[in-house]
């Protein structure tokens, strides 16, 4: 492919996501990346939140995390690139432990998952023993390591009831747990760091105080403010966003059901409660649907993945991910544990 085709490929779904003075510049990079993704025997993941250019021209898989993860272990390519963030990345290498993953930035963080900590699991652990934990998969490695069984945005409600237990400890989104405990009809605390009884309330979900700093931003005053000048909008939100958010909102599902929403049924015009650039990459594949740009709201941290770093990480192989054995044995058993919930349809 010549930089003049890859520029009107994107173009022709871009145009009006992207300046113009920007395609071209971008057409090349995109050009760049593919050719050495060739000579290295490379594929490269693009996570739903990624910016258009990259999603829309780099990127062989895309979808939400695990889903990009499952692709990454069924590969038969050398070297993975993960567009994401690094838990992301963590999660791809647990399942696939003899590839070369990267990660196109060196930090490339998450709120989420810096919200808690290995040691936050064990203490949690040893003040309510035997009971079950569910580990959201935006968290790290060796989070993973100390939990039960992961979980998706998806699949929460599910992992949950699939432990048919009184009590389950769910981390670390407190908004998420917040959700499922109103899906599933359970009362819900979340323990302070200086409590230490766990005996003197009766619990049957046991949160975290972990947010998204993208998704706890999204407000009901937002989405009256929406309705008000678009009475016929259909909103979507993430379950990352607080209940109250969720409530006030037409659907909610993780990116991928969302995607899934918009692609099969017609509204007058839809609004995207999540990370704004999938709000542009769902309005670019799908050009017949009004997709409100009416979100500021950006992720500091997919925001430093970018073509140029993509290029660098497959140039320079860098920056290479890699996870403990021994922790990415234990972390690997509760992803596959989630992995076999899913395939039983639990």
């Amino acid at each position: 492919m010549s930089v003049d085709v890859m520029y009107r490929d994107l173009k022709a779904k871009l145009h009006d996501v992207v300046p113009d003075v920007e395609l071209r510049y971008k057409a090349e990079l995109a050009l760049e990346v593919n050719q050495l993704k060739q000579e290295k025997n490379a594929v490269v993941l693009g996570h739903s939140y990624m910016e258009p250019a990259l999603y829309h021209s780099v990127a062989d898989y895309k979808g939400d995390s695990l889903e990009l993860s499952r692709k990454a272990a069924e590969t038969d390519k050398d070297i993975i690139v993960f567009c994401g963030v690094r838990f992301m990345a963590e999660t791809a290498k647990i399942l696939s432990p003899s590839k070369t993953v990267l990660l196109p930035a060196k930090e490339a963080g998450c709120s989420l998952a810096a919200s808690i900590t290995a040691e936050d699991v064990r203490q949690l652990k040893a003040r309510f023993p035997g009971v079950p934990v569910v580990t959201y998969v935006n968290t790290y490695a060796e989070v993973k390591a100390e939990s039960d069984i992961c979980c998706t945005s998806s699949n929460a409600r599910a992992v949950v009831e699939s432990l048919h237990d009184d009590t389950v400890i769910f981390l670390p989104d407190e908004y998420m747990a917040r959700n499922v405990a109103k899906e599933t009809g359970r009362h819900i605390i979340i323990p302070t760091l200086s409590s230490q009884n766990s005996t003197e309330v009766d619990c049957q979900l046991i949160g975290w105080h972990g947010r998204c700093e993208v998704h706890e931003k999204f407000t009901v005053q937002d989405i009256n403010r929406v309705r008000q000048q678009f009475p016929d909008v259909v909103i979507l939100a993430h379950p990352e966003c607080s209940p109250e958010v969720v409530g006030a909102s037409d659907y909610s599902g993780s990116t991928s059901a969302m995607i899934r929403y918009v692609e099969q049924t017609e509204a007058p015009r839809y609004l995207l409660l999540t990370e704004c650039a999938m709000g542009e990459n769902i309005a670019a594949a799908n050009p017949d649907k009004e997709i409100l740009q009416i979100c500021s709201v950006r992720c500091p941290h997919m925001n430093q993945i970018t073509l140029e770093n993509t290029r660098d990480a497959l140039l320079y192989t860098q920056y290479v991910i890699e996870v403990p054995e021994e922790i990415r044995m234990r972390a690997a058993q509760a992803v596959k544990h989630m992995i076999a919930i899913n395939a039983s349809g639990a």
